[in-house]
């Protein structure tokens, strides 16, 4: 069976310069996606962008910096997408914020980040996202949850666990509001995840470790994650709603 293909679909990227975006944003583009990439940090540091301009047209992907924990940003970057595609058919939010710590240790306000980078974020790119897709006909909203979420207990990851909980039924909830308007919901929920230059400098120790708790025993790639995604975000998808799919590697603790 050949590669998922995403043709034509309008797809709006968040945390598109971390691993797994930027490595969404370069996968997309090749299965022939539309791509309005965005991130809270500028133009500047995607190292990429103006290569993949030139490869696959301004006309196919655009950035914007855009901050999603902000309501006002998430409205206007996704009025942005509006006026650039005339549309949107999906959306794969990948932004969060972690602070790691005690929960004795940490402040309140590490505390409300964690859960407005994490949860907030969700809740205002699918609000905003799915209000652009009713009038495109339908679409699909994917999140990236985390097994921090709730099938592992790490210490010191109260606010980003709790944020990626709260993700997994507000992915739940939306999938059921927004079934009538042909919108679906999903999230995929990774594991241990590094990008190819992270994966080529990991210790010994942290290969002993990964592969005492993954059955595959190994750390995963963001690609491995995206190709997950890029099924929810295809018509392939097109009777799965609501759900969470793991994408650990069999990580048992």
């Amino acid at each position: 069976m050949g590669a998922l293909q995403l043709d034509n679909k309008v797809i709006f990227i968040t945390g598109a310069l971390g691993a797994a975006g930027s490595a969404a944003v370069k996968l997309f583009l090749e299965r022939g996606a539309l791509i309005a990439a965005c991130d809270i940090r500028p133009a500047s540091d995607f190292a990429e962008l103006e290569s993949l301009t030139e490869q696959y047209g301004g006309d196919r992907l655009m950035f914007v910096q855009s901050d999603m924990r902000v309501e006002a940003d998430v409205r206007e970057a996704v009025a942005s997408v509006e006026r650039a595609f005339g549309r949107l058919n999906g959306s794969y939010h990948n932004a969060y914020v972690n602070k790691v710590g005690l929960i004795a240790d940490q402040s309140l306000e590490d505390w409300e980040d964690c859960i407005a980078g994490t949860l907030t974020s969700t809740f205002l790119v699918m609000k905003y996202a799915a209000a652009l897709m009713i009038p495109s006909g339908g679409g699909s909203i994917v999140s990236t949850s985390s097994v921090l979420g709730g099938s592992i207990l790490r210490s010191g990851n109260a606010g980003y666990g709790a944020g990626k909980a709260g993700l997994e039924q507000l992915t739940r909830i939306a999938a059921l509001e927004y079934a009538p308007y042909g919108i679906r919901a999903n999230a995929v929920v990774p594991g241990d995840f590094k990008s190819d230059e992270l994966l080529a400098q990991l210790s010994q120790a942290h290969l002993d470790f990964m592969s005492k708790i993954s059955m595959i025993g190994r750390s995963g790639t963001p690609n491995e994650i995206n190709e997950v995604a890029a099924f929810l975000l295809s018509d392939a998808a097109s009777y799965v709603t609501g759900s969470m799919y793991p994408v650990t590697g069999g990580i048992m603790s």
